[in-house]
């Protein structure tokens, strides 16, 4: 039976699937982390703090966790610039996918950004337990999807004073970024786009511009509105995500990075052949770092 399934149409269909297999692979290995991720001798790492937010004026009734990354660097002595990460916990492990911390140590070291601090931002969860001491319900799509400048005040009124306790950070727009993947990617650009006089650096990993919260009409609003000054990284894959109610990732983000190039922003869009926030956000981080980067004094 089974020598007769590898003779003929099976044998050829077999082999596609092999071949498929292997190149598939090889795509794939070109999203893996490279040396700016990885620990290096000499590079002193930068301090990460864990802090508690027992509940939230703009989001009631949610409690969260949240990070903040200072350099080696900083001393004070002038403010720093700042990144900001939703989801942070995802990326504030220097053994994680994304590894921002170890990437920030050799990239401030080298020169190639400026002194920052980053802070890294879990969305809330419901104060409350179930009996098996898990959180109850999350407040991330309420956060991060819709369009509204909730999310931004919450940064600004919320965290940002709780950060200024520890670090002197900068309060020029230029030197302030904001990152995040999906749900998290849609959420920077909001905040970059409500309050373009706090951030103006933006980082969107197959971002969310869905019908999730009605996302789909940003392509629609960069065009009608006043240009604003913004500059935006953003990435996506032709294996991203579908969802038949809320669309294609693939899709919206083109239609967003179309909108962002006709209305003449300062924007760079990354396609290649990822899933969902798979590995190429992570192998793309440093050099979009510096990218976004590029002209900040050092």
């Amino acid at each position: 039976m089974m020598t007769r399934l590898l003779t003929g149409p099976f044998r050829i269909a077999l082999l596609l699937a092999l071949v498929a297999v292997i190149m598939l692979g090889k795509r794939y290995a070109r999203y893996a982390l490279g040396p700016d991720a990885q620990p290096h001798a000499g590079v002193p790492k930068g301090m990460i703090t864990e802090f508690n937010q027992a509940n939230s004026k703009t989001f009631p009734g949610f409690e969260r966790k949240w990070w903040l990354y200072v350099p080696v660097q900083y001393d004070g002595k002038k403010p720093a610039a700042l990144m900001v990460f939703q989801d942070g916990e995802g990326y504030m492990k220097r053994h994680g996918r994304w590894r921002v911390p170890v990437v920030l140590d050799n990239l401030i070291a080298r020169n190639d950004l400026p002194v920052m601090g980053a802070v890294f931002v879990n969305p809330g969860i419901c104060i409350g337990k179930n009996p098996d001491g898990k959180p109850i319900d999350s407040d991330r799509s309420v956060e991060y999807d819709t369009l509204s400048p909730a999310y931004a005040t919450f940064l600004l009124e919320e965290i940002l004073p709780e950060v200024q306790k520890h670090i002197r950070i900068t309060d020029d727009p230029n030197g302030r970024g904001i990152c995040g993947c999906s749900s998290g990617g849609i959420a920077a650009f909001t905040v970059a786009w409500q309050r373009p006089d706090q951030f103006r650096k933006v980082l969107s990993f197959s971002g969310s511009f869905t019908n999730i919260r009605g996302g789909q009409v940003y392509p629609s609003l960069v065009r009608q509105a006043d240009k604003k000054p913004i500059r935006i990284f953003q990435q996506s894959g032709s294996n991203d995500m579908v969802v038949s109610e809320w669309g294609s990732w693939a899709e919206a983000n083109k239609a967003m990075a179309a909108a962002l190039d006709e209305k003449g922003y300062d924007h760079q869009f990354v396609f290649g052949h990822d899933v969902h926030c798979g590995k190429e956000g992570p192998s793309l981080f440093p050099a979009a770092m510096r990218w976004l980067w590029r002209d900040y004094p050092r």
